[in-house]
């Protein structure tokens, strides 16, 4: 099976999930202080209030697996886009502080769709030799979103809109919501849920416009027969079968958010006037952390199916630890007095940080929880991925400006010690999966061959 045109096309549209995901989860970042003025929120209901829509998130990336199963991958993307559409409008029309932390909540639902549903179906129309940096496709428009909510966020400051400026920023995103929606119909549905639904002749046909010639048509179609049989979508996931990729999804997405990566991105022009630096300077820092986080997700789509998932990883930890600690050393000498010194640290140590993210947790997370699940828990594993994340990340925002409020470097010190254990992690538990097509993780994780594993699979599950 080979790249063709049209494989790209469906890559680059279903990956539209990740840029709207990316720009809705930094987009609060230009809106949290004016929020919390004008609806004079504590510190713990102006966490509550950024960490809404993280609820939703939470919810959405628990229940996204059901519909992804039943209705099918595309169907579930299409529901996601609309999610998104009136998120943004409502969001901008919002008429207290209610109506803001429900439409908030709701577009939460759909980046914790996005986060399960868009990798997933990636991976599965996805060559093995290119599928690493196919998936990381989203990661790209990930952070590409993010960048240009962060750019967003600037030049909507700058026009100086008053009393209105964060309607604007929060609303903006209604546009590209619209654009998802309507080019997902010119996507096909995933060939694996098809023949996990039976529609074998469907599937062949979509993989062969997908790249694969008649006969690799054939050979995938009886591939996934083969790891389906005697098995169905109702298969559960927690089970001692399936202990090891559910460990596996558990570890990497809690690790992701431990970093405190979130913290930074929710937060980041607040960090750097922390830190000392200007409203505008602030915001203009923000982007230059954006900026940082495309280049270096560039970087690591280029390599991650030539170093590997593994090597990624650990280039990341140690990047991680290096920049965490300095920052949090910054805040524990400069306290609440920062010059112009201790606001360069802080900007050169998070632009680290944010590169060793990209570089490593960033680029691997969605590929590597997309690929451990065996087809009939796919979208389960997934969703199990993508809760855990999401969860973590909704406690760390929520807590972030209460630590905050007592020393920053409290919270960067915290974030440090979780990535030298993630460190410890990678370099003992986690297994390589470049490379290698997705029945055969299958096997490998799980210690059997197709046939006996198709065989046990209901026994051990029952």
């Amino acid at each position: 099976m080979k790249i063709n045109g049209y494989l790209v096309l469906c890559v680059a549209i279903a990956s539209l999930g990740g840029l709207l995901f990316g720009f809705d989860t930094a987009v609060i970042s230009g809106t949290e202080k004016a929020l919390q003025n004008l609806f004079h929120l504590s510190g713990f209901w102006h966490g509550f209030t950024v960490a809404s829509a993280l609820i939703g998130t939470v919810i959405g990336s628990l229940v996204a697996g059901y519909p992804a199963d039943r209705w099918g991958r595309r169907e579930t993307l299409i529901l996601i886009a609309v999610l998104y559409f009136v998120s943004a409008v409502g969001s901008a029309l919002a008429w207290d502080w209610y109506s803001l932390v429900f439409f908030r909540f709701i577009g939460g639902l759909g980046v914790g769709g996005s986060s399960v549903v868009a990798p997933m179906y990636i991976a599965e129309i996805s060559p093995p030799k290119w599928r690493g940096r196919l998936v990381a496709v989203v990661q790209f428009n990930i952070v590409f979103g993010i960048l240009l909510a962060f750019f967003s966020n600037y030049c909507i400051a700058l026009l100086n809109l008053g009393d209105v400026e964060w309607r604007w920023m929060l609303g903006v995103e209604a546009f590209p919501a619209g654009l998802f929606w309507l080019l997902l119909y010119f996507t096909p549905q995933s060939p694996r849920w098809s023949v996990a639904r039976g529609r074998c002749e469907q599937a062949r046909a979509v993989f062969e416009r997908l790249g694969a010639s008649r006969e690799e048509a054939e050979e995938l179609v009886r591939e996934v027969q083969a790891s389906l049989h005697d098995t169905s979508l109702d298969e559960p996931l927690f089970c001692r079968r399936y202990l090891r990729p559910v460990l596996l999804a558990i570890a990497i997405a809690a690790f992701n958010q431990l970093s405190g990566i979130n913290a930074v991105l929710y937060y980041a022009p607040r960090i750097f006037e922390m830190a000392g630096a200007e409203k505008d300077a602030a915001f203009l820092q923000a982007v230059v952390v954006g900026g940082t986080n495309l280049i270096f997700t560039l970087l690591a789509m280029s390599v991650i199916d030539y170093f590997g998932r593994k090597f990624l990883m650990l280039v990341g930890s140690i990047g991680y630890i290096v920049s965490l600690a300095t920052t949090a050393a910054a805040f524990y000498v400069y306290g609440t007095h920062f010059d112009r010194l201790g606001n360069i640290i802080v900007l050169a140590s998070l632009v680290v940080f944010i590169a060793s993210h990209a570089f490593g947790q960033g680029a691997v997370i969605w590929v590597f929880i997309s690929e451990i699940f065996p087809n009939t828990v796919r979208a389960k594993g997934q969703a199990l991925g993508s809760f855990t994340h999401w969860f973590m990340c909704a406690l760390i925002s929520w807590t972030f400006p209460v630590i905050a409020a007592a020393s920053g470097g409290h919270a960067f010190a915290f974030y440090a010690a979780m990535m030298v254990l993630q460190l410890l992690w990678v370099i003992f538990v986690m297994p390589e999966t470049k490379g290698i097509p997705l029945e055969e993780i299958e096997r490998r994780l799980l210690g059997t061959d197709s046939a006996s594993a198709a065989a046990g699979s209901t026994r051990s599950c029952s």
